[in-house]
């Protein structure tokens, strides 16, 4: 009989990565899932039988150990979601301060490779890494240097552990524009009401969890529904 799937989901308390958890929960998944604010994290997964909630910054070493200890010693899934704009409204290169800059690449590029580290000797065969990306990490957006560039490097990155990784199932996905609160940090006093909810991105992600596609990048809004 095939125990319980786990799944480690960071930046978990709103927008894309509560709407995976709580689809993953429903489906019977053990979570382990984090968010930087302990308040609204526990509000967030209120409710949400088999998942263990860890406060803090994915940045942080302790924490991303907390974070594999608490999924044991055989993962199914991680996902890496939590992420870090930048300065708002987006500066230009020629004005960015580097001091920020670091920042953004510690939580989007490090912080990720880093928790994959700790989490790749417990990931049992065929299981899944989802990196989210964004279309900002291929298209040069003026005034996206930052946040752009960090996720072009998070792309090759994970591209790079597929290739290294042949046993797992490595995605890099674009979940496309949704209504959450960094898009709307992005886009200071403009309307993203037309934005469609996180909610509507999860199918995508499902079929590539519980699917058997091969490594590589995806749209989420592309792979709906598919299970090879």
């Amino acid at each position: 009989m095939r125990c319980m799937p786990v799944g480690i989901v960071t930046g978990a308390s709103r927008g894309l990565g509560l709407a995976l958890a709580r689809a993953l929960d429903e489906r019977g998944w053990r979570l382990v899932v984090d968010a930087r604010g302990a308040e609204a994290l526990s509000e967030a997964t209120e409710g949400l039988s088999g998942t263990t909630a860890i406060a803090g910054d994915v940045a942080d070493a302790d924490h991303r150990r907390a974070l594999v200890e608490a999924a044991g010693d055989q993962i199914d899934l991680v996902v890496n979601n939590a992420s870090l704009l930048g300065p708002s409204p987006q500066p230009a290169l020629a004005d960015y301060p580097l001091e920020e800059l670091r920042k953004v690449y510690e939580a989007n590029v490090v912080a990720p490779l880093a928790l994959l580290q700790l989490a790749l000797p417990m990931l049992r065969e065929g299981a899944a890494i989802l990196d989210i990306t964004s279309d900002a990490g291929v298209e040069a957006y003026e005034g996206w240097g930052g946040y752009g560039s960090s996720k072009a490097a998070l792309e090759q990155l994970t591209a790079i552990l597929a290739a290294e990784h042949p046993g797992l199932r490595v995605y890099w996905v674009d979940p496309g524009d949704m209504r959450t609160q960094m898009h709307q940090d992005a886009f200071p006093g403009e309307d993203i009401s037309d934005r469609p909810p996180p909610e509507e991105s999860v199918p995508g992600l499902l079929a590539l969890i519980e699917g058997s596609l091969p490594s590589g990048r995806y749209r989420a809004s592309e792979v709906m529904g598919a299970r090879p």
